[in-house]
């Protein structure tokens, strides 16, 4: 009760919105939290609209709970992320839920209140569930603010379910602790799911997180800072580096690089025919990791991230940039 009395509190002072105990669960990790959403609201055959790119697990979580993931390309001149017409067009009598990702893995692209305005409309009228993951809500830069679509008004408040969790802003990554909040009947159902799954996440974590929501907040603060200047870091290198093309990141800490300029050339005498052949040849070859963008519904993307050392981030870039430069052909 502590706890999900200290995400109520979180909420109401982060982004004015009012919830009680009973419109939060908490659970074991925020895709535990996406898992039950899903498991409380999808019927066999219901859609769910995911924008692309999008977090590796979301298609097979909504797979797994017999929905229809309904894949929606987006573009890189719109931040790679879904607009008002190609959300629209997407719709059918279906559609069960929009998933929003915000700020975004693996774009670190961050919604507008006018964007997300736009996505509220639609749900609203179609009285279509949005299932909003703000687990990077707090790691945004240059001034940028992350704004929950549930602030927009109470009707999309009650179609809202809040995903979030104890991983990202407090590094508490391997704690597992997740929760969402929604309306009522849809906790409830969240929590008959759960009861029969895992029960609750362990009571230290709990402890932990109760501490973590309702005391200063400055360690968070020092940790953006930091990313700030990685992230920056990482994209000037990039954006140096012969073919790779991305975006500055918002949120997050994740960049997202175009490798289209790379397709169909030989890497260490092998020939690139998608991300995941450039990632396997990086690897072993190179010894650096990246995640290929096939993973996120994107074939011609990496990504990298900087949520490690400076020290970490230059060897690496300079063991990618030497290795890239020395084979390619």
């Amino acid at each position: 009760m502590d706890l999900r009395k200290a995400v109520c509190g979180k909420m109401k002072r982060d982004h004015g919105l009012e919830y009680n105990a009973n419109q939060v669960i908490v659970s074991s990790g925020a895709k535990h939290s996406l898992s039950n959403a899903f498991a409380a609201i999808l019927n066999a055959g219901d859609e769910v609209i995911v924008p692309v790119p999008y977090w590796v697990s979301y298609t097979e979580i909504i797979k797994l709970n017999d929905g229809i993931p309904v894949l929606v390309p987006t573009k890189k001149e719109n931040n790679f992320k879904i607009m008002k017409e190609e959300l629209q067009s997407a719709v059918t009598s279906k559609t069960k839920a929009i998933l929003l990702n915000t700020p975004n893995n693996p774009t670190g692209s961050i919604y507008t209140e006018e964007e997300l305005k736009d996505i509220a409309e639609i749900a609203v009228k179609n009285n279509i569930y949005v299932v909003s993951d703000e687990i990077y809500e707090q790691l945004t830069y240059d001034g940028k603010k992350h704004i929950s679509i549930a602030q927009l008004g109470d009707e999309i408040k009650e179609l809202t379910i809040v995903i979030n969790g104890m991983s990202k802003a407090y590094a508490m990554t391997g704690w597992r602790l997740g929760y969402a909040c929604a309306h009522e009947k849809i906790i409830k159902a969240m929590s008959s799911v759960q009861s029969h799954a895992v029960s609750h996440p362990n009571s230290i974590t709990q402890y932990a997180s109760t501490v973590a929501l309702n005391g200063p907040q400055d360690d968070v603060h020092k940790m953006v800072e930091q990313f700030a200047k990685r992230r920056t870091y990482m994209y000037e290198r990039l954006s140096k580096m012969e073919g790779l093309h991305c975006l500055m990141p918002d949120g997050a800490f994740y960049i997202y690089v175009d490798i289209t300029y790379y397709m169909n050339k030989k890497l260490c005498s092998q020939m690139i025919k998608s991300s995941l052949d450039f990632a396997q040849i990086l690897l072993e070859q190179g010894h650096v990791a990246v995640i290929p963008g096939a993973a996120f519904g994107t074939d011609n993307f990496i990504r990298l991230s900087y949520a490690t050392s400076m020290e970490t981030i230059e060897k690496g870039l300079d063991t990618f940039e030497s290795f890239i430069k020395e084979n390619l052909r």
